[in-house]
């Protein structure tokens, strides 16, 4: 069994690893990404390079754990509080529905211009895929982000539900700079509306607690980081959708 110190050093081998790195035609998001090349290098190895590569995500997800969370809870949507340690969620949460994993399609009418097929696909019917890398530099995002007076919040393209809220404890710029090394809209613990997000322990695989699928847990040394695909949180308030 892996030892404290060893998974330790092995969290930090993986601080530089990025989101899915995998578009849901099945190639690589992003092929120069860290990502990638753990998938390709898996797959050289033993010949199920996606599989070893989710395993490898999970003991990244699983070595979180060894340190304490220090956010707290800072704010307020819809009674649900932002912020605060991880919470994790089992597999069944990701169960079939009536629309793969949701019980319905994603939202009409999204936010930041993002393709409405693109985000039914990654939301509903997808476990392990991601839109491109990059992607959210093609929309809305930054701009909105920068012309936000103060956090935006961030809804579940199926169910409306808050899912984070950001910036918090950081400006808009870092946000968006983080996400651009990325490639993905990434987010922080005291960004996340607990209520209503779950980490899965198998995998580090983030989803709505009604089954959206949203992204990964990707630790790295200031601690979990959310790369969230952005089609999966372009939706409107519930009681606006």
């Amino acid at each position: 069994m892996m030892s404290i110190l060893s998974a330790c050093a092995f969290a930090i081998a993986l601080t530089s690893v990025q989101c899915a790195a995998f578009s849901v035609d099945g190639r690589a998001a992003n092929p120069r990404s860290p990502t990638a090349a753990l998938y390709a290098t898996a797959e050289e190895e033993g010949g199920k390079g996606r599989r070893a590569f989710l395993s490898a995500l999970g003991v990244a997800a699983a070595s979180a754990a060894l340190s304490p969370a220090t956010a707290t809870a800072i704010d307020d949507v819809g009674g649900a509080k932002v912020g605060g340690r991880i919470v994790y969620g089992s597999d069944s949460i990701m169960s079939n529905k009536a629309h793969g994993t949701s019980e319905f399609p994603v939202q009409d009418d999204l936010r930041y211009g993002v393709s409405q097929k693109v985000a039914d696909r990654i939301c509903s019917y997808n476990r392990h895929f991601a839109e491109n890398g990059g992607y959210f530099t093609s929309t809305e995002f930054e701009k909105t982000v920068r012309s936000a007076d103060g956090p935006l919040t961030f809804y579940d393209s199926v169910t409306g539900q808050p899912l984070f809220v950001a910036p918090v404890g950081r400006s808009a710029e870092d946000f968006i700079g983080e996400s651009q090394v990325h490639g993905w809209p990434s987010f922080r613990d005291e960004e996340v509306v607990w209520d209503n997000v779950r980490v899965l322990r198998s995998s580090g695989e983030t989803v709505s607690s009604s089954g959206t699928h949203l992204g990964h847990n990707l630790p790295d040394r200031k601690g979990n980081r959310y790369c969230i695909n952005l089609v999966s949180v372009a939706g409107s308030p519930a009681s606006k959708a």
